[in-house]
């Protein structure tokens, strides 16, 4: 079973390649996306990660949450799944 990552507050300049850099440590990734604003395409400061197993998941949060990535300190925890109303 696989998990999703919320990671916030991201630096502006952070890339998909610098994120796998950093959570590819704690185990297999199979996708990265860095949210961007629309209509400007910029980053948004936030993406998330997926991970293919749980236990990668639990480590790379462990590890990171409120560690400092690029000098902001990271935000990370299971992303929530949006409701839609």
């Amino acid at each position: 079973m696989s998990s999703t990552l919320y990671v916030g507050n991201l630096e502006p300049s952070t890339t998909i390649e610098d994120l796998g850099s950093l959570f590819t440590n704690y185990g297999d990734v199979e996708n990265i996306n860095i949210v961007e604003d629309r209509e400007t395409g910029r980053p948004k400061g936030f993406g998330f990660v997926k991970f293919t197993d749980n236990d990668a998941a639990d480590k790379a949060i462990a590890a990171l949450n409120g560690s400092n990535f690029k000098n902001r300190v990271l935000r990370v925890n299971i992303a929530q799944t949006r409701s839609t109303q």
